[in-house]
C-alpha cells in the first residue's frame, strides 16, 4: 500500500517506521524545510526521536500535494489543532479511494469536533466510512524500539476497521479492532485531561491513593460524557479507555502527565508550554471538554477542576479540597 504520514514527530515517525517495515510503501511528510532536509539527510529525528533510525526508502517530504495525491492511505499525526488547516489545503484532491486514519487525540476548541468529525467538515466529498481511528496506550518511545504494545482501530466501517489493523498490526503492535469511532476517538482525547490531573497529584506531592481515585473516578466521567455524545459503554473499558488512561496517567513518557505536574509544583502554564518541543493535546482539550460537558448537561468535576487550574489559575490544593468535599454519592 502507499501510506503517508502527515506529521513528523515521535508518533509520525514511530508509525512511517512502523509500516515500512510492514512491507508498506511509505511517505513521512514534515511541515518545516530546513528539519525536512535535516530528515533527509541525517534519517535519523534527532529533535523528536533520537536514536531510532528512518530508512532511505522512506520519502521525505514537505510537498503536501506529494504526500497525498493517490495514496491508499494517510495517517493524520498532527496534533487535532492543527488538522483542519492542513486538511483545507488539500480539498482539491480526489480521495474517493484513500483510508483516512486518524493517530492525534484531541478535541477541537471552538467547534468541539474530533479529528473525524474534521475529516468529514472539511472533506466532504469522501465516504465518511473511509475515516478511521487508531488509539491505545502506546508511547512512541516505547514503540520504535518494539515493544509490545496493543491498540485499537476504529471506524464506522467494519472492514474499513479490519484494513487499519491488518495494516498496522505485527509481533510486537498489535491491533484490536473496533466499530465504536467515536468511543474510541473520545477515549484517547478526554484521558489526557485526567492524566493532567494525575500530573498534578504527581507535583503537588499527594500520594498512590489519590492517583488511583483520579484515575478511577475519572474513567468514569469518560465514560459518562462519552456515552452522552453516542459511544459504547464497553469501549472505555478498553485500550483507548482504561487502557491509554493507566498509560497516559502514569508514564514519565506522557507530556499531558508532565504539564499537570510542572503545575503541581507552582510553575505556570505559560512557562510550562514554553519550555517543551511537544504539543500536550490536554491542555486545548481541557477546554474542549469543559464547553462540551457544559453543552450536553454531563458532570465532570475532575475535567472541571483541572480547567480551573488550567485557565483560571485556581490554586491545586484548594481545588482538591473542593472536590473531596463535594455532596456524598453512590459510586455508580
Amino acid at each position: 500500500m502507499r501510506v503517508s504520514i502527515l506529521g513528523a514527530g515521535s508518533w509520525g515517525t514511530t508509525l512511517a517506521v512502523l509500516l515500512f517495515h510492514n512491507g508498506q510503501n511509505v511517505t513521512l511528510w514534515e511541515y518545516k524545510k530546513s528539519y525536512a532536509k535535516t530528515l533527509t539527510k541525517t534519517r535519523e529525528n534527532k529533535i523528536y526521536l533520537p536514536g531510532i533510525k528512518i530508512p532511505k526508502e522512506i520519502e521525505i517530504t514537505t510537498s503536501l500535494n506529494t504526500a497525498c495525491e493517490n495514496k491508499h492511505m494517510i495517517v493524520l499525526a498532527t496534533p487535532s489543532q492543527y488538522i483542519r488547516d492542513l486538511l483545507k489545503k488539500v480539498k482539491t484532491i480526489d480521495f474517493a479511494d484513500t483510508t483516512f486514519v486518524s493517530v492525534a487525540k484531541g478535541i477541537e476548541k471552538d467547534s468541539l469536533l474530533t479529528v473525524s468529525g474534521i475529516i468529514k467538515d472539511e472533506l466532504s466529498k469522501i465516504n465518511p466510512e473511509n475515516i478511521g481511528v487508531l488509539s491505545g496506550p502506546s508511547h512512541a518511545e516505547e514503540v520504535s524500539k518494539k515493544i509490545p504494545t496493543a491498540v485499537v482501530a476504529a471506524a464506522e466501517s467494519s472492514l474499513i476497521a479490519k484494513q487499519i489493523q491488518v495494516t498496522f498490526n505485527n509481533a510486537y503492535f498489535r491491533v484490536y479492532s473496533s466499530t465504536d469511532l467515536t468511543g474510541v476517538e473520545l477515549g484517547g482525547a478526554l484521558k489526557n485531561v485526567i492524566a493532567i490531573g494525575a500530573g498534578i497529584i504527581d507535583g503537588a506531592g499527594f500520594g498512590d491513593n489519590t492517583k488511583a481515585a483520579i484515575m478511577t473516578r475519572g474513567i468514569a466521567e469518560i465514560s459518562r460524557l462519552g456515552i452522552e455524545l453516542g459511544a459504547q459503554p464497553e469501549t472505555f473499558a478498553g485500550l483507548s479507555g482504561m487502557g491509554d488512561l493507566i498509560v497516559t496517567c502514569m508514564s514519565k513518557h506522557s507530556r499531558n502527565r508532565f504539564v499537570g505536574e510542572q503545575l503541581g509544583k507552582g510553575k505556570k502554564l505559560k512557562d510550562i508550554i514554553k519550555s517543551m518541543q511537544m504539543v500536550a493535546e490536554g491542555v486545548e482539550t481541557s477546554r474542549s471538554v469543559h464547553m462540551l460537558a457544559q453543552k450536553v448537561n454531563v458532570e465532570t468535576p475532575i475535567a472541571s477542576a483541572v480547567y480551573s487550574i488550567l485557565f483560571e489559575d485556581k490554586d491545586p490544593a484548594k481545588v482538591t479540597y473542593d472536590l473531596m468535599t463535594r455532596d456524598l454519592k453512590p459510586e455508580i
